[in-house]
């Protein structure tokens, strides 16, 4: 049988010659790589060639068979797969990828990835869904066990994002991040609800806190795995106009980029709040009439007045303010009467 197979190719490898062009294996069978050619070898030579030949379109041949099946798990080699075309994730987290390698070193990879032929490049893969499955085979140096689809672009991102979804491993603004993308490629809503699950309304509040906060202030801040959608909110809406340069120079002292994700975000929301809080304490003291202060020649009192249009609010402080207060309630009659008297006076005058 072998021989009569050494016979068959060798035959269509002479036709091909003749011929001058390609057989229809090249077309029909590119995960065999074969390029058939004219012979330059002595005999010896031609039967070794053609011996490997044969081997590589016999394991071409269980290859595409097990594919034709749709959903027998193959093993790739890595340097053959490429990342999805769209990122849904802000990094892969160094501790969950060493956590990652060590049970797949241990266990084997017990779930396998989803990929699909890559449209552009023969004989290579492009990932839809298991990128942090591929990081670890790749850092481990051994093939990735795949379920090949011939997919198109729109169901990648959708078999991408519904198998993250699943898992519950991606936070709140990755997921964001993910529709935004998907929205710049061109795709429409529906996809994107599609891919994350979710409805018009949650896709709409996703992209307004990636247009309102910005990719750069977000990737500097990273996933913050907890937390959530309300708080996100909270500081897209606590953000002015020309403070995310100022947020980013912060981020990048030495001090906060060991912090993690949820401590930068926390850092953050704090600064935004201290700076509301002290422009609220600068409009209300803009709005306050002009005050009279008056202190004791002991220090014991203290004396405030706030002067409003039909009102005056008067404050007494320190440690006398208490009996210093009482005394004037007691003696109110008395200075009335030495106001009027002194109004008088100024009419007299």
């Amino acid at each position: 049988m072998a021989r009569k197979n050494l016979i068959e190719v060798s035959r269509d490898n002479d036709e091909i010659a003749n011929s001058g062009s390609e057989s229809d294996i090249t077309h029909s069978r590119p995960l065999a790589g074969y390029t058939p050619g004219t012979r330059t070898s002595p005999i010896g030579g031609i039967s070794k060639s053609l011996g490997n030949i044969t081997q590589k379109v016999e394991r071409v041949d269980a290859l595409e068979k097990q594919l034709a099946e749709g959903q027998t798990v193959v093993e790739l080699d890595t340097d053959r797969i490429e990342n999805s075309f769209v990122s849904d994730r802000l990094g892969i987290d160094a501790t969950q990828l060493a956590e990652l390698i060590i049970q797949i070193r241990d266990n084997g990879q017990l779930v396998p990835i989803l990929v699909r032929p890559h449209p552009e490049k023969r004989e290579h893969f492009q990932v839809a869904f298991g990128h942090r499955r591929l990081a670890a085979a790749r850092e481990l140096g051994i093939k990735v066990r795949a379920i090949v689809r011939a997919l198109t672009d729109e169901q990648l991102v959708v078999n991408q994002g519904q198998e993250n979804n699943a898992r519950a491993n991606l936070s709140f603004i990755e997921r964001a991040v993910f529709a935004a993308r998907l929205e710049a490629r061109g795709f429409g809503r529906d996809v994107a609800m599609s891919a994350l699950g979710v409805d018009k309304a949650a896709i709409s509040k996703m992209l307004s806190v990636i247009h309102t906060i910005g990719h750069e202030l977000i990737e500097a801040i990273g996933a913050a795995p907890e937390v959530g959608r309300r708080r996100w909110l909270e500081l897209a809406s606590q953000l002015q106009d020309g403070q995310a340069k100022a947020l980013l120079s912060e981020l990048s002292a030495d001090n906060l980029i060991t912090l993690s994700s949820e401590q930068r975000f926390q850092y953050i929301s704090d600064y935004l709040k201290r700076k509301s809080s002290l422009k609220r304490k600068t409009q209300l003291r803009s709005t306050v009439s002009p005050k009279n202060s008056w202190s004791s020649v002991d220090q014991s009192v203290d004396f405030t007045m706030n002067r409003k249009s039909k009102k005056i609010a008067i404050e007494l402080s320190n440690i006398n303010a208490a009996a210093f207060g009482e005394w004037i309630s007691n003696h109110l009659d008395r200075l009335y009467d030495e106001y009027q008297s002194s109004e008088d006076r100024k009419a007299g005058e």
